[in-house]
């Protein structure tokens, strides 16, 4: 490497760091100027009933089930393990320089098709790998709210939900929480927030995640014109970008609003303030770090080379 390109990357790092610290500058402020705006609102005489008249919750049908299932629960933890594995592959790939580590399928066996398999860098595999659990544990959860009834905590079936979560916006905003008892129901905000995330998000980050996949880029072309490679991996990243954002203020919104008592609901399954759910949380949270630790690259390897044959080209220098 010369001197002159060490300078440049160096550069850019600077260049990064200043971007950076600006954006995260920009919004600190943008939140104090929300925070400020929605406490003026809720000060006015209109905003005061508008709140009275609309505290939030989000409008059940009869019947609707209180509580929830086992299954909920394990389909929670798992959904927020395999989501990890996918983003943190996801990010490998988007930060990482030209690839060094190869998996090619094995065409034989059970899976054996007309075309030679598609050759593929190893980060790309592990993200697949995520992907396809997340996907697969997806498609379980929506089958299960389908036919246990848990689908009516989440779908707006009365257009009254929409001043419900725009009064539940102006409460988070206002940093005067709602106060709804997640066990029972939602606000309107959270029912429409993860009905978007279920049913939208997740599904679109699915479908441009396939039609990312080599194998189905090459044989798709007649889509290039109506969705283009460069527009897909545009939505495919906002996607992610706002999974992990729903996912960071979900987090911070279960423990600030009762923590004991929310971490109870998924994690217990139970609605009282014992330490049961805390406990089960944080031994979920070790075995997730437990998991990660283990995902070295010498593992996936080892994963890899069961079901396809990994080829190490060793990187270039540069001069």
């Amino acid at each position: 490497m010369t001197a002159s390109g060490g300078a440049d990357r160096a550069a850019a790092r600077r260049t990064v760091s200043r971007r950076q610290v600006l954006t995260v500058a920009a919004v600190l402020v943008a939140a104090a100027v929300v925070v400020v705006v929605a406490r003026v609102i809720r000060a006015t005489p209109a905003g005061t009933a508008f709140v009275a008249a609309f505290p939030g919750a989000a409008p059940l049908p009869a019947g609707a089930p209180v509580g929830f299932p086992a299954w909920l629960a394990w389909q929670h933890g798992l959904n927020a393990l395999f989501l990890l594995l996918t983003v943190r592959s996801g990010w490998r790939l988007h930060r990482a320089q030209r690839p060094t580590v190869f998996w090619t399928r094995r065409n034989d066996g059970r899976i054996r098709t007309a075309n030679p398999p598609v050759r593929i860098a190893l980060d790309l595999w592990a993200h697949y790998v995520g992907d396809t659990l997340w996907a697969v544990n997806g498609v379980v959860f929506v089958v299960l709210l389908l036919v246990t009834g848990q689908w009516q905590r989440i779908v707006p079936t009365d257009w009254s939900i929409v001043p419900a979560a725009v009064s539940a916006g102006l409460q988070y905003a206002s940093l005067d929480w709602p106060t709804t008892n997640g066990w029972i129901d939602y606000n309107g905000l959270q029912a429409l927030t993860y009905f978007g995330v279920v049913f939208v998000a997740g599904p679109v980050a699915v479908l441009t995640g396939l039609r990312l996949a080599p194998g189905f880029a090459a044989r798709l072309r007649v889509l290039d014109r109506v969705l283009p490679l460069r527009v897909t991996k545009r939505i495919h990243w906002w996607t992610m970008v706002v999974l992990v954002a729903f996912t960071a203020v979900h987090v911070f919104l279960v423990l600030a609003t009762g923590a004991v008592r929310n971490l109870n609901h998924l994690y217990a399954l139970r609605d009282d303030t014992s330490w049961a759910g805390a406990a089960v949380f944080a031994a979920s949270l070790v075995a997730t770090a437990g998991v990660v630790l283990l995902l070295r690259p010498r593992l996936v390897r080892r994963a890899a080379a069961r079901t396809g044959t990994v080829l190490e080209r060793p990187a270039r220098r540069l001069r």
